[in-house]
């Protein structure tokens, strides 16, 4: 796969995908088709994912409406309280949310939901974007399943613009409203299968969805061209472990994609050997990375790798924020690697990733190094990463995936 074909794919999939939606669809049947092109037959795995259509979302203070969007699956309600500025997480501003509707910076992390249900709070309010930017845009966003266990909050997004302005007038109250319609609908994951001289596998992923607000150029059709990238080389070419390819859906909703894969093919874990992971390659600007979930001689590995060709690339060990977790978190040793911008240069889950963020040439190397790694864990007589994830990054696993608090 040449530059100017690795770039027409960014064209051709220049639209907002997001986890279960029929563009997501969409999307997944243009990866088969591409599969398809290189003599490769991948399937469609669907598994199901939660929805809702949000029919009425509005916040008013002092009369004034402020534009929002509402919290998909976090119930209908309306509501009218005192507004309250939620600006710290310490015990004495958390005990101020009883009985109010909370403004709180940014996103709402799974412990802090858990503590404006438990502090009381009626309803909650968050914001995005950017204070100097010329655009008002309003992200759309979803309450996960896992938040609401214990309760649902009605919530609603604003622009962090809108936000500056509640803070600065303190309306002495604001009313919520949200009406929406829950349900039950499907995302899918696209699996190509390469069987090898012995049944041990490789399993290779990349999600392919985007964000509400975002075409996902960067984040993440990147990794997915990537893959595909991937799976012509080894197409044309014997290898000795079996190789999977799974395209994953709904990453950006909880990497959904990634543990309905795992969960639907339990019975076959044990023959993951290692999962190689491609989240926002090939960006402009930025440092190449590998972050291994897995024991400390990978980071080792791949640092000599990378001498031995040539080829920058920053190794630690670690949990990345991607569908490489849900495998780790099965006992599958796991590697992502990314080229990561700095910030302002390669700005996500917004307009601005589009394919201007990245650099043909860049996507090519990347794409190289990683060919390079794969094509050796393939080759290997027996894979030379131990197949145990050593307790430091359980630990690390058990706080990414919300089962412990860090103090």
């Amino acid at each position: 796969m040449d530059k100017k074909e690795m770039m027409r794919i960014f064209e051709e999939t220049a639209y907002v995908h997001t986890g279960g939606s029929p563009e997501e669809l969409r999307c997944a049947e243009f990866l088969i088709g591409r599969c398809r092109a290189m003599g490769l037959e991948a399937r469609l795995e669907s598994f199901p994912v939660q929805t809702a259509e949000i029919r009425r979302a509005a916040l008013r203070a002092d009369g004034e409406e402020i534009p929002c969007t509402g919290y998909r699956c976090a119930g209908s309600a309306r509501i009218e309280a005192p507004l309250y500025y939620l600006s710290g997480d310490d015990p004495v501003s958390l005990a101020a949310c009883r009985g109010k509707i909370v403004l709180v910076d940014g996103h709402v992390g799974y412990w802090k939901y858990q503590d404006l249900l438990s502090n009381g709070a009626l309803a909650f309010i968050t914001c995005d974007g950017d204070v100097n930017a010329p655009h008002f845009d309003v992200e759309q966003r979803e309450l996960r399943a896992h938040f609401g266990r214990d309760g649902k909050l009605p919530g609603v997004n604003i622009n962090v613009k809108s936000a500056f302005d509640l803070v600065r007038k303190a309306p002495g109250s604001v009313e919520l409203l949200l009406e929406q319609e829950e349900g039950e609908g499907q995302s899918r994951n696209v699996v190509l299968e390469m069987p090898g001289e012995i049944p041990e596998a490789l399993v290779f992923t990349a999600h392919y969805d985007s964000s509400p607000l975002s075409i996902g150029a960067y984040d993440n059709m990147s990794g997915s061209v990537g893959l595909l990238a991937l799976a012509g080389h080894f197409a044309a070419r014997p290898h000795r472990h079996s190789l999977r390819f799974v395209w994953c859906g709904s990453e950006e909703r909880g990497l959904l994609g990634s543990k309905a894969y795992a969960a639907a093919h339990e019975a076959e874990l044990e023959r993951f050997v290692l999962n190689i992971n491609l989240d926002m390659i090939g960006s402009v600007l930025g440092r190449f990375i590998a972050c291994c979930t897995s024991e400390e001689g990978l980071v080792h590995y791949i640092r000599y790798l990378g001498a031995e060709l040539g080829f920058g690339v920053s190794a630690r060990q670690g949990v990345y924020s991607s569908d490489s977790t849900s495998f780790a978190d099965r006992g599958v040793p796991a590697v992502s690697f990314a080229r990561n911008a700095p910030k302002g240069a390669g700005t996500i889950h917004n307009r601005y990733d589009t394919a201007a963020l990245l650099l043909a040439e860049h996507l090519e190397q990347d794409i190289a190094f990683i060919t390079a790694f794969a094509e050796r864990m393939a080759d290997a007589r027996q894979c030379p990463v131990s197949r145990e994830i050593p307790e430091n990054m359980r630990q690390e696993l058990d706080y990414y995936l919300v089962r412990k608090r860090r103090k």
